[in-house]
């Protein structure tokens, strides 16, 4: 979990408390949805079903930066 200090940093601003940065390790496409996979600096990954529109939006590939924002029982991913 992200220290206040850099939650305040970022140019990103959303309600969720709960952001996971980490590494994309695997982004796997379907005819509506992708599955994106990120690693966290302690070697868990964090799995998650986005549709293909915005896994494409937000550029996600292999060996970027991103974060696991969890609100509820869903997984969203941004990046900034």
């Amino acid at each position: 979990m992200l220290r206040q200090s850099e939650r305040e940093a970022m140019a990103m601003k959303i309600s969720a408390r709960n952001m996971l940065k980490g590494k994309v390790t695997s982004v796997n496409h379907g005819a509506v949805n992708s599955e994106v996979v990120i690693e966290l600096p302690c070697g868990q990954k964090i799995v998650s079903v986005i549709t293909k529109a915005s896994a494409e939006g937000l550029g996600l590939a292999p060996g970027m930066d991103a974060y696991a924002v969890v609100k509820a029982t869903s997984v969203m991913i941004g990046v900034d």
